[in-house]
């Protein structure tokens, strides 16, 4: 068990302190990070808050999980590690064949599916 949480169902006014002050109750807090939309600084409703032992964020978890919090259910439990993604494809006719607009594939009126060759914009 790791001492790092993801906190979930936020309420997007609830900044980084708010979420500090809310789990210091269940031990020490090493951080705690709500996470932000880069373009408009809006909470994306979840964080990460460390814990500074494994029993404290045990004990966090069992507190806080599914406790009411500025009127949502908090879903609070030891944080995975992230998954990688797979490659985005597309653009304006950029980089792939599969997505962007004008690529990927669309239906022959000849029958089965075939690979349009061009990029380009417009189009399926």
């Amino acid at each position: 068990m790791g001492n790092k949480l993801y906190v979930g169902n936020l309420p997007y006014s609830v900044r980084d302190g708010d979420l500090q002050q809310a789990f210091s109750a269940y031990g020490q807090v090493t951080s705690a990070k709500v996470m932000m939309e880069r373009d408009t600084g809006r909470s994306k409703g979840f964080g990460f808050v460390e814990m500074g032992s494994d029993a404290e964020a045990q004990a966090a978890i069992a507190g806080m999980n599914g406790q009411s919090f500025g009127g949502r259910n908090l879903v609070v439990n030891e944080a995975r590690p992230m998954e990688p993604r797979p490659p985005r494809g597309g653009g304006f006719g950029g980089g792939r064949r599969e997505g962007g607009f004008g690529e990927g594939q669309f239906r022959s009126p000849y029958g089965g599916p075939r690979r349009r060759e061009g990029g380009g914009y417009g189009g399926y």
